[in-house]
């Protein structure tokens, strides 16, 4: 499993030097991708201009076409399987710290509501938003050329906006957090970045409630209401994810894995794995080649 560190690495692999905390795309035809699952520490917009593309995201195959889009935060496990050769994207990839310099609310893409999966969402479209998006994305490269006094903050403002046209289009095809209040979703927000952060040193719900200064029961609630999962489902889903990119790396054993992440055994952890995934931690690494 690789994980690129920054923008700069990702880029490299497409020989692009980008020493910028964005980057958008030509949106010409891409013949190479790389082989092995990766996970992003970056925001991404892909919107499919031609053809089509089939893509694993954190496990899950989802096949995008034209006026198709996938939106992804940082976290977000991402494999190419297949693409068409007429395949064609535009593709905006963005730093968070860029985008929300001077401003004081950390959640404010979250709060957005266009991670429909988690980390990500994949939706289809009519020509028109997606043609919107484009027109976009493609004043966006305009101004990112130029070189002015004002540019980051004018390139800060279109990517508001597409995010928000983004927005846009998810919310008219599903009700995401209709009804809730701001402060119960921040606490949401708040229990999925702790959990994020921490699934490697701890995970039980009572902590992470601790941590939050509210009550279990009260979190569960909270958590249940906002993403449709206990707390319990939403720590098993980010270990399992950081089960994946252990995994993915030869060099460490399936024992050390375990120890990682704060399982009491091999076969514990084993146990775990086998319940989410159906298959055992070595049976995975066989199916995928990965040699120990």
């Amino acid at each position: 499993m690789v994980t690129y560190e920054n923008l700069h690495d990702t880029l490299s692999f497409y020989s692009i030097d980008c020493r910028k905390s964005y980057y958008i795309s030509s949106g010409n035809s891409i013949f190479n991708f790389p082989d092995d699952p990766f996970r992003m520490d970056y925001y991404a917009l892909c919107v499919c201009t031609a053809g089509e593309i089939i893509i694993e995201i954190d496990h899950e195959k989802y096949n995008i076409g034209v006026n198709s889009f996938l939106i992804a935060a940082p976290s977000t496990i991402v494999r190419f399987v297949e693409t068409s050769k007429d395949f064609k994207m535009k593709l905006l990839f963005f730093d968070k710290n860029f985008l929300l310099k001077n401003i004081s609310n950390p959640f404010i893409i979250e709060k957005m509501n266009i991670f429909c999966k988690g980390s990500y969402s994949i939706a289809a479209t009519c020509d028109k938003n997606a043609s919107q998006l484009v027109t976009l994305l493609e004043y966006l490269e305009k101004k990112s050329k130029q070189k002015g006094k004002f540019t980051d903050e004018i390139i800060r403002t279109i990517i508001f906006n597409l995010l928000l046209e983004v927005a846009e289009i998810i919310n008219n095809e599903q009700h995401i957090y209709p009804d809730q209040e701001d402060a119960k979703k921040d606490l949401y927000l708040r229990f999925n970045k702790l959990v994020q952060e921490n699934i490697r040193h701890y995970r039980t719900v009572q902590l992470y409630a601790d941590e939050l200064f509210v009550s279990s029961k009260y979190l569960i609630e909270i958590v249940k209401k906002a993403s449709g999962k206990t707390p319990h489902q939403v720590i098993d889903e980010i270990l399992l994810k950081e089960a994946y990119i252990l995994l993915g790396n030869s060099t460490i054993t399936i024992s050390e894995i375990a120890f990682e992440l704060q399982f009491n055994s091999a076969s514990a952890f084993g146990r775990f794995f086998k319940k989410h995934t159906s298959c055992s931690p070595s049976e995975y690494r066989d199916k995928e080649n990965i040699l120990s």
